[in-house]
């Protein structure tokens, strides 16, 4: 009797919100902390009329440089960046650490074959921001649905070796289980994320002095090995990501980063 009872009786059934995933408590303060993140105002105003020609990238060195606050001459003609942006999305990991999410760019592309970076890329007139920008190109890149993104704030522009002006613009992944990696063959070889920590500690890194327009500055490389494979991550991808680890983490890195203080050139010889 009892028995027959209980069949009838409905199977419990968990209310639909705890069905859903939602940030940690630990990603929801960061969220709060980064909404309060103010990049220094650049000098470079957006409506300049100043033009960079994509030729101009051979006079920069190969890594990625803050935005001078150093005005461009007033007599260069057609001076005027290109602008691009990359997304530093961010989860938390299994051990309850930060970690980002980086690619291998694919070893069929004319420039950076093989080498890892954020995923982003140039802007489109259809965009209407950088967070735009950088969650449309991560689409088109390795499959990450921007609505899985929220975008939260972004940091100081970074010169390119094309001097190309990036803008790394942070994002929270808030269902990291909801994200198939799916790498577009003709632009990515693997997706794979790395602790954010590690780019402002001193372990699994070296370290070179280069010279560029005659100021001396530190390229950074950081080792990294996951799942067997090992990865190099240095140049543009490395500065920028030391940059949003230690915004992120709110302390400088272990090391010197020493970047050069220069002005920009008042022309490019193409």
């Amino acid at each position: 009797m009892i028995f027959s009872l209980l069949k009838r009786l409905p199977l419990f059934s968990p209310p639909l919100v705890n069905l859903i995933p939602s940030p940690s408590q630990r990603l929801l303060a960061l969220a709060q902390q980064l909404r309060h993140h103010k990049p220094p105002s650049s000098s470079w105003d957006d409506n300049d009329d100043r033009t960079i020609e994509e030729a101009a990238g051979k006079v920069v060195s190969l890594v990625g440089f803050q935005e001078p606050a150093t005005r461009v001459s007033q007599n260069s003609d057609g001076f005027r960046s290109k602008r691009a942006a990359v997304l530093i999305c961010l989860f938390e990991g299994d051990a309850g650490d930060l970690r980002v999410i980086l690619t291998k760019r694919s070893a069929r592309l004319s420039s950076h074959s093989g080498e890892v970076s954020l995923p982003g890329g140039k802007a489109d007139e259809g965009d209407k921001d950088d967070g735009d920008t950088a969650t449309r190109e991560a689409k088109e890149e390795i499959g990450l649905d921007p609505s899985l993104v929220n975008v939260i704030t972004v940091l100081e522009p970074f010169l390119s070796k094309h001097l190309l002006r990036v803008v790394p613009v942070i994002g929270i992944l808030h269902d990291r289980k909801a994200f198939k990696p799916t790498p577009n063959p003709a632009e990515v070889d693997a997706v794979f994320d790395a602790p954010l920590e590690m780019f402002i500690k001193d372990e699994n890194r070296s370290v070179e002095e280069r010279e560029w327009m005659g100021e001396k500055y530190l390229l950074h490389f950081f080792d990294y090995e996951t799942e067997n494979k090992r990865y190099l991550i240095w140049g543009l991808t490395a500065g920028i990501l030391i940059r949003a680890a230690s915004v992120v983490y709110q302390r400088p890195p272990a090391f010197l980063e020493q970047s050069p203080k220069f002005k920009f050139p008042g022309f490019v010889d193409k």
